[in-house]
């Protein structure tokens, strides 16, 4: 009864409109006090995340077993809010709880560290919450887009070209791979799949794994995939290559794409793109360089060679949220091909946004190259971050990397235990420690055996210490082995030498 005396008086005094029993007049949310939470939040972010990101002394992670979590964080959504300082609380758990990959000692993924330019570029697109689309609605972000895609390409070597930032360098190279079948048969965008001749592609057999993903969702088929034999340090072999697209050609398949790799995930390895190249204007194929992990590189003059003839491909795809920080995530295909080729393959012209009777320029209404709809403006983090660090601040940080990798190399042949996998070319460090029980072993099928338990034993023991986070795997028949990537710029020497003297520490009983 209040409650409908209350809703009475409302109307009367504010001479509101009421619709379905809905009061319209005048906003429901209290700006007041969602200012103020924002700005509380704010407080914490800086004190618990930036202020801390490079202080050695705070742990990587806070591990904590998943049933644990869940309790621990309240995760059930309620028919009621909570208050404010239940979730300012809740913030700090969320963050407390989280891996601080910004932390100096994190070297898990082939992403690290902390830009303060690109992150403040993601609190701006947050606070804006734009989609790139549509120059009406993006005129900034778009242009933004433009610039850096157009400066990437001058890095590749490209007199001109076109491009686009994707939500991860796995869809860039889905994006490559629907643009090569397209451009070897127009027809099937509208047609489909039926009536097509088996198409074959072929990769590295140390290429990301998104090659095969991609090839099941096209419908291309894993099968369809040939995989390319490597050398001792996982480059594409180029001459295997050759008998490979000989060997389609005389099961009568069509092949029509190359992908190559700079920068394999697991060894960091560079295929010969130069030899790759030939073979491809050879046999009319389209070549793609997954270059998502060592595009960075072309920003340095002194390893930019690793990437040499990566200016004949058809395609690149390159992330700048890996070595250079940009931010997770920051990822784009750039494509040779100036004469619409991406947006004839993706467009759907779809009238209620590509409006061809605008009042400005519609050419920068660039959402319809993109198989997305609402997309970030994920270019904007890597142009704040350029302008601030210019291009040859950039470089230093691709230079710095490699010449510490260079370093931890050198000191990891200098210590008892440690085995390298092979002298990297990028800043991919490979090794095994082997533990004092194991170093009279004699070398045989139990050796190896014992050596494959190490490293995850060691990895649950850094973890759950949060010392560290370091990375390892099994990889083409070798046993269990660590695989430290430099990226960040807050990672010093003392890092490289804390890295070996915790592992040694952290596996002196085994």
């Amino acid at each position: 009864m209040e409650v409908g005396v209350c809703k009475q008086e409302m109307l009367q005094k504010k001479n509101a409109v009421l619709v379905d029993g809905v009061i319209l007049n005048g906003p429901i949310m209290d700006s007041k006090a969602g200012e103020k939470f924002v700005e509380e939040a704010c407080k914490i972010i800086m004190e618990e995340v930036v202020q801390k990101a490079d202080d050695v002394t705070e742990k990587v992670c806070e591990w904590q077993a998943p049933e644990t979590l869940k309790q621990i964080l309240d995760l059930e959504m309620r028919d009621t809010g909570e208050c404010h300082q239940k979730l300012l609380q809740l913030c700090q758990d969320v963050i407390r709880y989280s891996v601080k990959t910004s932390h100096p000692r994190f070297f898990n993924q082939l992403y690290a560290g902390i830009d303060y330019y690109s992150l403040v570029a993601r609190f701006i697109t947050e606070a804006l919450n734009p989609s790139v689309y549509t120059y009406e609605v993006s005129p900034v972000f778009l242009l933004v887009e433009e610039a850096v895609i157009k400066k990437m390409i001058e890095f590749i070597g490209w007199e001109e070209g076109d491009g686009i930032f994707n939500p991860g360098g796995s869809v860039s190279n889905m994006y490559a791979m629907n643009l090569a079948r397209y451009k070897f048969c127009p027809e099937i965008k509208e047609k489909g799949l039926s009536g097509l001749p088996r198409l074959v592609m072929f990769t590295s057999e140390e290429c990301h794994y998104s090659m095969k993903k991609a090839a099941s969702f096209l419908g291309i088929g894993t099968e369809n995939v040939y995989f390319i034999r490597t050398d001792e340090r996982g480059k594409m072999i180029p001459e295997e290559l050759e008998k490979q697209v000989q060997r389609a050609r005389k099961e009568g398949s069509a092949p029509f794409l190359v992908c190559a790799t700079a920068g394999t995930t697991v060894l960091g390895a560079f295929d010969p793109l130069d030899k790759i190249a030939d073979i491809c204007e050879k046999h009319g194929l389209w070549l793609h360089v997954d270059a998502s992990w060592g595009g960075s590189a072309l920003i340095s003059r002194k390893h930019c060679r690793l990437l040499r003839g990566i200016h004949r491909a058809d395609s690149v795809a390159w992330n700048p949220h890996k070595m250079l920080l940009a931010g997770i995530q920051c990822c784009a295909l750039l494509v040779k091909d100036n004469s619409g080729l991406l947006k004839k393959c993706y467009s759907a012209e779809a009238a209620y946004l590509f409006q061809q009777d605008k009042f400005y320029d519609v050419s920068y209404d660039t959402g319809d190259k993109s198989i997305q709809c609402s997309r970030r403006p994920d270019a904007f983090k890597f142009w704040l971050m350029w302008k601030a660090l210019g291009t040859t601040g950039l470089e230093e940080r691709v230079n710095r990397a490699l010449a510490l990798a260079r370093y931890l190399v050198e000191e990891i042949k200098k210590r008892e235990g440690f085995q390298l996998l092979l002298e990297p070319e990028f800043a991919n460090v490979c090794f095994w420690y082997i533990p004092p029980s194991l170093r009279e072993m004699e070398d045989g099928p139990e050796f190896w055996q014992k050596l494959h338990q190490v490293a995850p034993i060691i990895k649950e023991r850094m973890m759950k210490k949060g010392s560290m986070m370091l990375g390892y795997q099994p990889h083409q028949g070798k046993v269990n082995f660590f695989r430290q990537v430099v990226i960040s710029p807050q990672v010093s020497r003392e890092d490289m030498d804390f890295l070996l003297d915790e592992i040694e520490l952290l596996a002196k009983d085994l």
